[in-house]
């Protein structure tokens, strides 16, 4: 990801369409082109107000695996891998207009949202982007499971996930890492899909969910591998988890300068990393604020 750049929009709308996985309701988000400084905003065409609900970790609410978001009455369900693609792409303002609560499943990955939004092209805007470095390091969890932000070496945002379930998991452990770029994105990240065990996807339908899924609507993993399916790259569930922390830590609505690990972390964990990158970048902006005025007085 460029250190320094200017902030980008998409040169025009692009539309993905497909069904929610726990809803299974038929769903469409067109992506609009958007004025500098709007950020990512949500908005629900279904609902009559039609609010908005900009992507930031202020209006995340926590749910069982995944990322959702509201303002009010306008909720917006499993928006991780839709933010993934829009962050690593550099796409820092764009409308996202959904017709319905949950976004669409698609494959399980963000392949979809990145050929849409690549075929959209993109325009270079007239304000350099908002960006944290990462000064110091920062820990959220325990040692069961963790997430942290350390210094780069060079610049860089990287992004690395440590996969390690217990014993009685079919899913071996696991690593992936990432010097995020748009390119390296798409060719390393965007593709990596959604996984359960065998067992997680036999309790989630019989709680009535997900009904509509099959299993190459996602990876089903059972003890021989994927069921009905197979891996589209060895640590392919490592590196869907780092899509979601990409996705997750974008909520902090600047571009991150770093290194940011998770180890047996998830949306929770990312989720409170989120926030306290968040609430660094608002400081460091405060304080550049007020350095910039008493510069000012004095001149």
């Amino acid at each position: 990801m460029n250190p320094s750049r200017n902030e980008h929009t998409i040169a025009v709308s692009c539309e993905v369409s497909g069904r929610g996985y726990w809803s299974g309701k038929e769903v469409r988000v067109v992506l609009h082109p958007a004025a500098l400084g709007t950020g990512i905003r949500l908005i629900r065409s279904d609902l009559r107000a039609i609010p908005i609900c900009e992507a930031l970790v202020s209006r995340r609410y926590d749910a069982s695996l995944r990322t959702n978001l509201a303002n009010g009455e306008a909720k917006f369900q499993m928006v991780e891998h839709l933010m993934a693609a829009l962050y690593a792409l550099e796409i820092d303002n764009c409308i996202c207009e959904i017709n319905a609560e949950e976004l669409p499943s698609l494959d399980g990955s963000s392949l979809e949202f990145v050929e849409q939004l690549g075929s959209a092209g993109l325009i270079v805007q007239a304000a350099p982007r908002k960006r944290l470095v990462i000064r110091d390091r920062y820990r959220i969890g325990t040692m069961d499971g963790w997430v942290e932000a350390v210094p780069s070496y060079a610049g860089e945002s990287y992004f690395e996930y440590q996969l390690s379930f217990d014993d009685q998991t079919p899913i071996a452990p696991q690593a992936f890492g990432v010097e995020l770029s748009p390119d390296r994105f798409i060719r390393e990240v965007a593709s990596a899909r959604t996984f359960v065990t065998k067992a997680q996807a036999e309790e989630i339908r019989g709680a009535g969910l997900a009904g509509h899924v099959t299993n190459q609507d996602l990876l089903v993993i059972g003890s021989e591998g994927p069921v009905e399916n197979q891996y589209r790259f060895r640590n392919e569930c490592a590196r869907h988890k780092t899509l979601d922390l990409i996705g997750d830590l974008s909520l902090a609505g600047v571009d991150l300068i770093g290194r940011f690990t998770s180890f047996r972390g998830g949306h929770h964990l990312n989720g409170q990393m989120a926030s306290q990158l968040a609430e660094l970048a608002a400081q460091e902006e405060h304080e550049t604020g007020s350095a910039f005025l008493q510069h000012r007085k004095a001149a």
